[in-house]
């Protein structure tokens, strides 16, 4: 397709605010665009976008609107949903967190022994988690000097174990994160922070080192926490679209309240692209269309993500619930099983590292996946000539995915390395690489707290666009409810001498495990 058209890059790549997609070497015509923006268009979706954005219901199993958009100020300030002026209460959260996010970082908000907090522990799982946890990595070179964040989810002791080793009680800051404050994973952690705690304060200190997001005003009081140190959120934000509200927190306490600010307004940019370009010039659009084009049209089940920037460690973590928790759905939205494949496996890991494990499937695996190569222009960290070889590598591996090598160019290497005719015959296959491998580059100008907002919002709005083609709600979850609702029902037959109703490999696990525990 390159030879037939030189100028393809320029006429499939797309820019907005310092973000770069280009869509050239995927296996597209003008026609299969052509064809995806009917589709587009034939789903009604643009009428679904204005739908999202002016708070209808969408999330239809649940009844309730989707509005992480007006988290970002991107939508009509006179938005009323169920009685609640959205725009003000946005607002009036967003200025507490920066009041008590400011207290932290001047050193104003002192522990029980009068020093100031140095490390903050963020207690949560899922969106609660990934996300802040993702964006402090992310962030790592704006972060407030002398405030570490330290991240617990697991329930594994391990977990907050290993965390509460490195702080100290009277300079430790807990941001309990549970919207209902009845999230298994989340209390159980936070319960054990609480008791840890108390072996060196008194509960009247819990106030001074506990925070909670949630909505549980009861719980959150029982627990110890002031009324004034909840920071509510609202029903129309799902927890993987959550990082841009009070479950933000820690970012604003890490990275100051400033940095999180700028990461809403990049956030905001590109809802406003999202909302008013033409699908041909708009990038969630697009990236959405060409997803489909693959799963549906070329059966690929997996997309690999490989960002080029190792401040983004954690990024495929935190996409992969957003993609995959959103849009792992086999029933349509009429309740009938589809038909089709849906959402792709979402993998992958930073490059160059990802080159030394799995891009050997890339290459020349018997699938094919499609990926999202995303990079930096300007490095962090300036070092010697480190950048031009990391690019080197991220244009090369594109490349490389492409172009392929042929059956000819490897007997022709291979001659002029000096093998024989028989050792051609016999290992020139293994060299071949068939390429015509599809990929984006998507490339941010420098990794800052709002092009990463932009990237992000990104992302989410390929999701939407995904759902509505697919036609399946993205924005609940039932998936992760069934073996939560077990686990509950097994948890007493592993404390006592219960039986339980079982399967015989599960009754013979837990048999195995109470054994084991009496030794």
């Amino acid at each position: 397709m390159f030879k037939e058209n030189p100028n393809r890059a320029k006429r499939f790549t797309l820019q907005h605010d310092g973000l770069l997609l280009d869509f050239s070497k995927n296996r597209i015509t003008e026609e299969t665009m052509d064809l995806l923006i009917d589709l587009a268009n034939e789903v009604q979706l643009k009428q679904a976008i204005q739908a999202m954005f002016t708070g209808a219901k969408i999330n239809e199993t649940e009844n309730r609107s989707v509005l992480h958009t007006a988290l970002r100020k991107s939508t009509d300030n006179n938005l009323e949903i169920d009685g609640l002026h959205i725009s003000e209460a946005v607002e009036n959260v967003l200025q507490k967190v920066e009041k008590f996010s400011n207290k932290i970082t001047t050193g104003n908000w002192k522990g029980f022994s009068g020093k100031r907090i140095s490390d903050i522990v963020n207690i949560g799982i899922g969106g609660s988690d990934l996300g802040p946890a993702m964006v402090c990595e992310a962030l790592t070179p704006y972060k407030i000097k002398n405030i570490n964040t330290h991240f617990v989810s697991n329930i594994d002791s391990s977990h907050l174990t290993e965390t509460i080793k490195k702080v100290n009680a009277e300079t430790t800051l807990f941001v309990i994160s549970s919207k209902t404050f009845t999230t298994q994973e989340t209390m159980t952690n936070a319960w054990s922070a609480r008791k840890w705690f108390l072996e060196s304060a008194t509960e009247a200190d819990i106030a001074k080192h506990f925070v909670a997001v949630s909505t549980n005003k009861a719980a959150t009081s029982q627990f110890g926490i002031e009324e004034s140190n909840v920071f509510e959120f609202w029903d129309w934000v799902g927890g993987r679209y959550s990082v841009w509200s009070a479950i933000g927190l820690t970012v604003a306490c890490g990275l100051g309240f400033e940095n999180f600010k700028k990461f809403l307004d990049g956030a905001a940019s590109m809802d406003k692209h999202f909302l008013d370009k033409p699908f041909r010039e708009n990038i969630p659009v697009i990236l959405a269309l060409i997803s489909i084009w693959y799963v549906n049209f070329f059966n690929c089940t997996s997309e690999a993500i490989l960002p080029y920037d190792q401040y983004f460690d954690k990024l495929v973590d935190y996409l992969q619930q957003v993609i995959m928790e959103s849009n792992g759905k086999s029933v349509d939205r009429n309740g009938e099983r589809v038909s089709y494949n849906t959402c792709p496996v979402i993998w992958g890991a930073p490059g160059t590292n990802s080159q030394h494990s799995f891009f050997q499937l890339l290459h020349q695996g018997s699938q094919v996946i499609p990926c999202d190569f995303i990079t930096t222009m300007k490095s962090q960290n300036p070092l010697g000539d480190h950048k031009r070889k990391l690019l080197a590598n991220f244009f090369g591996q594109t490349r490389a995915l492409m172009v392929g090598k042929s059956r000819e160019e490897v007997s022709e290497e291979m001659q002029r390395m000096g093998f024989t005719d028989s050792e051609i015959e016999r290992i020139g296959p293994h060299k071949v690489f068939e390429g015509n491998r599809p990929s984006n580059s998507i490339i941010i100008e420098e990794l800052n707290p709002y092009s990463l907002g932009m990237l992000l919002a990104m992302y989410e709005h390929k999701v939407f666009v995904q759902g509505i083609v697919w036609n399946i709600f993205s924005f609940d979850q039932w998936g992760v409810e069934l073996g939560k609702q077990i686990a509950k029902l097994i948890l007493p037959a592993l404390e006592n001498d219960n039986e339980i109703s079982s399967d015989g490999s599960t009754q013979s696990l837990i048999s195995h495990f109470k054994n084991i525990a009496k030794q």
